[in-house]
């Protein structure tokens, strides 16, 4: 069953118009009223191709900026985890609250208790964990690339539109 409204003749002209006059698929799309899906179609029976230039170069900067983010952010769970490791030869303070009248208790101990040691070792192994994975990620990523940039070196593709 179809949907939306019949793409006209005049939606035809009008996509010609102004892919000649350099719009977007996206911008002729919201002048149109159309989605960007029938505007590609239209172009595509029309022989139009669309710059994705623009398109291309803020992906780029968007993918350079999330490995910034990931590798500072990696840096800054490796730094968590040193913090939180010393803690395990530091003077450690407890309280404990109990009984009928909320009687409250303070101690401190040279070391914190074997029970609590565990537990920072287990966030010191999460957050070495996680630092890993984030290097480990761009890793599988600039290799996926190179095998990306070989394949289409050995075919003869390239970066052309479809």
């Amino acid at each position: 069953m179809p949907r939306g409204r019949p793409v006209t003749q005049d939606d035809y002209d009008r996509v010609r118009a102004l892919h000649a006059e350099g719009l977007s698929r996206n911008a002729i799309g919201r002048q149109l009223r159309r989605s960007g899906k029938t505007i590609s179609e239209i172009a595509v029976e029309l022989g139009l191709t669309f710059d994705r230039t623009q398109t291309k170069v803020a992906t780029e900067a968007r993918v350079a900026d999330a490995k910034a983010k990931r590798a500072a952010l990696a840096l800054d769970l490796l730094d968590d985890a040193a913090r939180l490791r010393q803690q395990l030869w530091e003077q450690a303070s407890y309280v404990d609250h109990g009984g009928k009248e909320y009687f409250r208790v303070d101690w401190t101990l040279k070391e914190p208790t074997f029970a609590d040691k565990q537990r920072i070792l287990s966030s010191v192994g999460i957050a070495v964990d996680r630092a890993v994975k984030l290097d480990e990620y761009d890793k599988a990523d600039a290799s996926v690339s190179g095998v990306d940039a070989w394949l289409a070196a050995m075919t003869g593709g390239g970066d052309e539109d479809e």
